[in-house]
Order: C-alpha cells, then structure tokens, then sequence
C-alpha cells in the first residue's frame, strides 16, 4: 500500500511504526473471510481491510477520529484472526492499538460511553473492586431483562453486565498473594505463575490446578511480590499512559525474580494477557529506561501449556476416554500463534479431542468487547455455542477466562481451563466446575489403574 505521510510525521515513532505496517499490505482480502464482524454485518468498513483504509486516512492526514472511524475501530474485538490469514504479514494488532490511542487522544465521546470505559478501566484491573462489583452485580441480576428494554446504549451495556455476573463468587484463594510455593521432590526448575486481576476472583481454582500441576513435576512455582493486571484491558481502550503504568509494575516485579534467585519462565494462564505480556518488548521499545527489561520479561514469557508441554508428562494406564471440545481462544490461537499444544496435551492425557467448528471465529468475549458491543457480541456468542454444542462433549475445555465466561454463559456444558484437566488427569483433584456432576467419577478407573 503507499502512503504519504510527510518526513515530520514520521518523526513519531508511532507513525512511523504505523506506516510501515501500512506499506505492508496489498489489498487482497483474505483477511476479510476470517473477520467476525465481517462475516455478521457484511460491512467493507467492518473487516480489516476496510479499518486499515480508516486508520491510513486518519493517520496520515492527521485528523482527529471522527465518528465513523470510532464506530468502525470500535467493533473491531482484536481477535487477530486477520493475521492468521493474511499472507503479507501485515501486523494489524500494533496498527489498530496506534489507532485506538489516537481516538482516545483526539476523540470526545459521549457522556454515558466516557463513563462506562472510566468504570470499566479502574474496577476490572483491581481485583478487590471487581470482587465487589460482583456481588453488587449479582444482586441486581434480576433487573437484566428491564434494562434491555431501554433502547439506550448505557442500559444494553448494563444488562450485558449483570448477565455476565455469576450466581456465586468463589473464595479467595490462598495463593493468590505474594509466595514462593516449593517444588515436591527433586526441584527442576523454578518459574513465575502471573496471578492476574479478574481469572483469579471469578476462577481461582486455574492458578492453584497449574500450581500443583507444576509443583508434582519438580517446578518450583513464584507469585511474584507488586505484580498485578497485565494492562491489556486499558491497552485496548486506547489508555496507553494506565496499560504501560500497569505494564511497568510487572516488569519491576519479575525482573527482582529474574535477577534474584532466577526464573526460567514467566507462566501465564489467561492466553488474552499472555499475547499483551510477550509483546511488553514492543510496547515499550521507545523507552530507555525500560526498553532491554520489557525485551526480556518478554522473551521468558509462555503460556502454560507452551511449558507444561516440555515437561514430558507421563501418560494415563487407562484412558478416561472423556469427550472434551477444545476452544481455542483467539488470543491463543491468533495472538499468539499456539495452534495444537493444548489438544496435544489433552489427547496424551487420555481426553477425546475434538475442534470446534468455524474455530478461528470469536466467541465474543474480547476483554470487554461483551459489554461494549452487547449486540455483536450475543451474535458471536450464540454462533460459537451451537458450533460447540453439534460435537455433544461432556466437557468444553479453552485457555482463556474470558472465553470461559461468555461460552459458560450460554450453555449447560461444563467449561473449563486446559490446565484444570491436565491436573486433574496427573492426580489432582476434580475441577470445581465438574464438582458434584457424574463426571467427577471418570478419574477413578485411571487413578485405579495407576496404582
């Protein structure tokens, strides 16, 4: 594509970061039958394609974002399927956050938009607030529906809130603070588990199932002291000065540990924060005083299956023969290019896999897209359950809190964290969202067998 930005633009190393993504691309299209929005609305300006012409326009003849760029950039849920197609390798993530900066910087939205994303922007990173949102939220579940009848866009959002609220919190975890959890037996290494913001309020049974995990195979496992909320959900807001404060924190946290008694890897258990942690490097390339440190946080930083996976863990005597429908989130997947490494692991550890139709589609969930965008969201919702729900699993297993939210919200089938099964399979205990159903039994015979 060729673009015309001035030689003083391209002083900013945004800009010129943007323009030369822009020169990438050459039109063709392919990304536009992988884009979710796309494939809904049909809409030229609602696929990458189309947003990259809005983003180049306004960019390069450096207007404000005007409202039809906001509406656009706006649906657009970051799920990088784009990439995965696109044969030129134009990296339309850091393009779109550029874009997403330049409209929180150039943009006044509306009143009841600028309030709901401040809410959502200081509740959801502090997970002593969220808690408690939570429980305000749980009690108001019942007025959903009330608010749905307001055509108001502030009411759609508050009834996908409440709906989104569980019926019960879980109690916080024990480990979820600063602590150094030893290994069993012979110590093999030693890595940092982020403990995060929301997964550990609404599942805090994911880090304690990769802790035991890790801790059975001779890993000694860190909760690093002073880290907290990876920054993505105000990254993608376009709140660039909050996601690099909260970036900051985490990179001073692991450093102290990578420089201190040594880490051998960063482990992260939500895939959304892992794709916004492994690219800390680039986020924080134009400053000095952090740019070497960012490159090596995230350099150490994998997913957990991506390390569970050089654990060699040893098979299962007998099969449990459990149906699971894997749901690879789109972080995971797009994000961060990880394609099979959690069906590998679920198939060694006895599971039947099966893919899930139209797999490279979003769920909907996105960070905070559900709230923002209700309407397309629901859409995406509904499409990704009925594709899950066709294969009949007993089981719905995916790497990433926010899919498990949206998808459990609309199905009866249990969901769960990959590394919830792979622990449960190696001799932990029953997930917490299987608890008390006729499949917290299927272990037995394996346990049985190993013995």
């Amino acid at each position: 594509m060729q673009t015309f930005f001035t030689p003083e633009q391209l002083k900013n190393p945004d800009v010129a970061e943007s323009e030369k993504i822009l020169r990438t691309c050459v039109h063709c299209g392919f990304c536009t039958a992988t884009c979710p929005t796309y494939v809904l609305l049909g809409d030229e300006l609602d696929s990458p394609r189309g947003r990259i012409y809005l983003i180049k326009d306004m960019l390069e003849n450096g207007k404000p974002a005007s409202e039809e760029v906001v509406k656009h950039v706006d649906r657009c849920l970051s799920c990088l399927s784009c990439m995965s197609t696109c044969p030129s390798g134009v990296n339309y993530m850091h393009l779109v956050d550029h874009a997403r900066k330049h409209i929180e910087e150039t943009y006044q939205r509306p009143a009841d938009d600028k309030v709901m994303r401040a809410v959502l922007s200081k509740v959801l990173p502090n997970p002593g607030l969220f808690r408690l949102s939570l429980m305000l939220a749980g009690l108001g579940r019942f007025a959903a529906p009330l608010f749905d009848r307001i055509p108001a866009r502030f009411a759609k959002r508050l009834a996908a809130m409440l709906r989104m609220a569980p019926g019960t919190i879980p109690t916080r975890s024990a480990y979820d603070r600063a602590m150094t959890v030893p290994a069993i037996g012979a110590k093999k290494g030693r890595v940092a588990v982020m403990r995060g913001c929301a997964q550990p309020v609404l599942r805090p049974g994911i880090n304690e199932a990769a802790m035991r995990l890790l801790n059975r195979h001779g890993i000694e496992v860190v909760f690093a002291a002073n880290e907290g909320c990876c920054g993505a959900l105000v990254h993608h807001m376009g709140k660039s000065d909050a996601s690099h404060a909260q970036a900051r924190r985490n990179i001073d946290a692991w450093i102290a540990e990578m420089d201190g008694q040594g880490l051998d890897a960063i482990l992260i258990t939500a895939s959304g924060c892992g794709t916004t942690v492994k690219d800390y490097g680039h986020m924080f390339r134009n400053e000095p005083e952090y740019a070497a440190k960012a490159a090596r946080v995230s350099a150490l930083t994998r997913d957990i299956s991506e390390y569970v996976q050089t654990l060699g863990l040893p098979g299962p005597a007998v099969s449990s023969r459990l149906v699971v429908a894997y749901h690879s989130a789109c972080s995971m997947q797009h994000g961060q290019q990880i394609k099979t490494t959690a069906q590998t692991l679920l198939k060694a550890a006895g599971f039947v896999v099966k893919d899930v139709p139209e797999g490279h589609l979003c769920c909907g969930s996105a960070g905070i897209y559900n709230i923002l965008q209700p309407e397309i969201a629901g859409q995406l919702k509904a499409r990704k359950v009925a594709n899950i729900e066709k294969l009949r699993p007993q089981i719905i297993a995916t790497g990433n809190i926010g899919c498990m939210m949206q998808i459990g919200s609309a199905t009866g089938i249990p969901i769960v964290h990959t590394v919830e099964l792979l622990d449960w399979a190696s001799g932990g205990p029953v997930p917490d969202a299987l608890a008390g159903t006729d499949l917290a039994s299927a272990m037995e015979p394996v346990r049985a067998a190993a013995e």
